[in-house]
């Protein structure tokens, strides 16, 4: 078992091991989500947190304004590779329905890309997050709702709104399953965050 990092530690770490290596592969780590939106919230120069709020509510499938889109949208911060939202309130209502009826299920997975043949050439079918599995853990700290996410690339330079935004995803699976007697109890607990190959800036 390793202990777990906040969001802002790993960035850190991320970007640390990047200064002494261009590349990593399989990077890892256990990142502490809850219990707010201040654990999953890392503001930069690039992102403040106005954008990583708009971000995250676009990629959940909410209604964001349009002069919000085009005020904080733009290709540095993420074009098609980053945009998570299609079908995603059907997604997130099938985890939910998942976990409340089935809490010890394995099937509570949403996976992003909605193209099962992918072509390379395509940035929209190369979505960076590729698949996100909730699980309902008990341990000494309560009842948590877990995670693990599989990141086909990072640029530590975007981490802040990925993390983001699979925080406020964990976050509204977690309400939706608050709003089910049984469990009233639940908070958000750690995510297990792999990212298949690491670099600092998307153009690496």
């Amino acid at each position: 078992t390793t202990m777990s990092l906040s969001c802002l530690e790993a960035w850190k770490e991320m970007n640390v091991l990047l200064s002494e290596k261009k590349l990593i592969r399989n990077y890892c780590c256990t990142i502490n989500m809850g219990p707010t939106s201040e654990a999953y919230t890392v503001e930069t120069d690039l992102f403040p947190v106005e954008a990583l709020q708009v971000y995250s509510a676009y990629n959940l499938d909410d209604q964001i304004l349009e002069e919000d889109r085009s005020k904080y949208f733009s290709a540095h911060r993420g074009g098609s590779q980053g945009d998570y939202r299609c079908g995603m309130e059907t997604k997130i209502a099938n985890v939910v329905d998942c976990l409340s009826r089935y809490p010890n299920s394995k099937r509570a997975v949403i996976t992003i890309s909605n193209n099962s043949t992918a072509r390379h050439e395509s940035d929209n079918d190369a979505k960076c997050m590729r698949e996100i599995h909730f699980y309902i853990d008990n341990d000494e700290q309560g009842r948590r709702l877990n995670a693990t996410v599989w990141m086909r690339a990072q640029a530590a330079e975007i981490f802040p709104k990925n993390i983001h935004f699979i925080g406020s995803l964990m976050h509204r699976v977690a309400s939706g399953l608050k709003s089910n007697d049984s469990e009233k109890t639940l908070e958000v607990g750690e995510l297990f965050y792999l990212a298949t190959t690491l670099v600092s800036v998307r153009e690496d």
